[in-house]
């Protein structure tokens, strides 16, 4: 058999050409998933455009209502039905309600079904309007005022009904031969049969625990209800003059205290008022406000507390964030000492320099940030051209000024050329989201000018991708 024989053929390797390209190439791979990676984690900055626009500072309040009320009690015992529905007005001498001190009222009631008259359509669209009105303004955070709501309903539909039947039972009654008291109103005056304690309560009384409303419960008699002797009854509100007081933070009292009227807007009705207002002391020398009306009491009759807002006038200007905003320290240089640079864009101050040959003084431009009456604001940090310690020189004169002295501005950071700029604002209102700020200022802002969101993620000159 014969030999197999060995190949001799030994493979040729190429070897590895490396060129410029594949280097080049290589170098711009790496930098683009570099720079891919770091533009991932970076923390963007975020900006805001400025725009035209205003704020309206309303504040809502929970008041108590102050009125001339005055409360009637029965001098018997018995079964009451009223003559009249809560929130009307009676004359003196309008017959109000009366007492059935045998009970045969209610017999004469059950045997004489005709007598019992329901709701007409008028009493039906009055109870329709109280529960849209409640369903609008309703709140989880003020769930008592359904309370409220539940109080008077059952009076308005008690009423309702037992005023439509009494005209049917005054002649059911005298056929009958039964008597009955009927009581009149002694004075003038709204009725309403709610009564709660607060009556005679008077604002210089009024404390903290006065608007706590978790033990608040207020009495309301119903027609057909036994009652004992000398128990209230209802009670006549004799005057359209009433009051509602609230209270008010230290903050709130220093704003408001140069004010004599105020214009509010009550949520339940969507009702604007204008009332007089003070600023009084309560039993426990707390701060309260007080309006005075004159007009709507009839509206809130039946209510202790009343919730509001109060309109303050509306602030014009441009509207930036309060985030915003931040606040940064200046040099303060007279005004007198400003020179013109040798081109006519630059100004600046002469800065005195010391050499050999002796005392100088050389033009240093620098970027003025405000100015007032007073003074220029110039950049104060550690590499700023002039510092604490510098003397500048007035022009035409021998005057020399120390830089040291500074003050804070309010501002926000401008980056419409791609860095941080620092531009000073002028604060005309605000809330608790925006300011609203003076338009038109020399070192300021104007609108569609991007700012950043967030003062706190930036400093100045930082280097801004939007």
């Amino acid at each position: 058999m014969a030999k197999k024989k060995k190949s001799k053929i030994i493979r040729y390797r190429h070897p590895l050409n490396i060129n410029v390209g594949m280097i080049i190439f290589a170098i711009i791979f790496v930098y683009l998933v570099f720079s891919v990676y770091t533009y991932m984690k970076k923390e963007k900055v975020q900006f805001y455009e400025i725009v035209e626009g205003n704020i309206v500072n309303d504040r809502q309040y929970t008041g108590i209502i102050l009125r001339d009320e005055r409360v009637e009690s029965t001098d018997r015992a018995g079964y009451i039905n009223y003559y009249i529905r809560e929130g009307k007005r009676a004359a003196i001498g309008t017959r109000i309600y009366s007492i059935d001190e045998t009970g045969n009222m209610a017999e004469l009631m059950q045997e004489n079904p005709d007598a019992n008259v329901g709701l007409t359509d008028a009493n039906l669209s009055d109870v329709k309007r109280q529960l849209s009105s409640f369903s609008m303004s309703y709140s989880d955070q003020k769930f008592e005022n359904t309370y409220d709501l539940q109080y008077s309903l059952e009076a308005t539909v008690l009423e309702y009904a037992n005023f439509n039947a009494l005209g049917n039972l005054d002649s059911i009654m005298q056929q009958a031969g039964a008597s009955f008291v009927q009581v009149t109103a002694p004075v003038s005056g709204v009725v309403s049969y709610a009564v709660d304690g607060f009556e005679n309560l008077t604002a210089d009384e009024i404390t903290e625990s006065t608007f706590d409303r978790s033990g608040y419960s207020k009495a309301i008699t119903k027609a057909g209800q036994l009652i004992e002797q000398s128990a209230p009854v209802y009670k006549l509100i004799t005057s359209d003059n009433w009051s509602i007081v609230f209270p008010l933070t230290e903050n709130e009292a220093e704003e408001y205290k140069d004010q004599t009227q105020l214009h509010v807007t009550f949520s339940v009705n969507d009702l604007d008022a204008t009332g007089d207002f003070s600023i009084i002391s309560g039993g426990d020398g707390g701060s309260y406000g007080k309006l005075d009306f004159s007009q709507y009491m009839v509206q809130f009759a039946s209510d202790r507390y009343v919730t509001f807002e109060i309109d303050t006038e509306k602030a014009d200007g441009l509207k930036i964030p309060v985030t915003a905003v931040t606040e940064k320290e200046f040099y303060l240089i007279p005004l007198e000492y400003m020179v013109q640079g040798g081109d006519s864009s630059n100004t600046g101050f002469m800065k005195e320099v010391y050499s050999e040959s002796g005392t100088a003084a050389e033009f240093v431009p620098v970027t003025i940030y405000y100015a007032n009456d007073e003074y220029y604001y110039i950049e104060k940090n550690d590499d700023a051209p002039l510092q604490s310690g510098d003397y500048v020189v007035k022009p035409d004169s021998q005057d020399r000024y120390q830089i040291g002295q500074s003050a804070s501005l309010q501002g926000v950071y401008n980056i419409n050329k791609g860095y941080a700029v620092f531009k000073q604002i002028e604060i005309i209102k605000s809330n608790d989201e925006y300011y609203s700020i003076k338009k038109g200022t020399n070192y300021g802002l104007s609108v569609y000018d991007h700012i950043v969101l967030d003062a706190d993620t930036v400093y100045e000159g930082q280097l801004i991708y939007q």
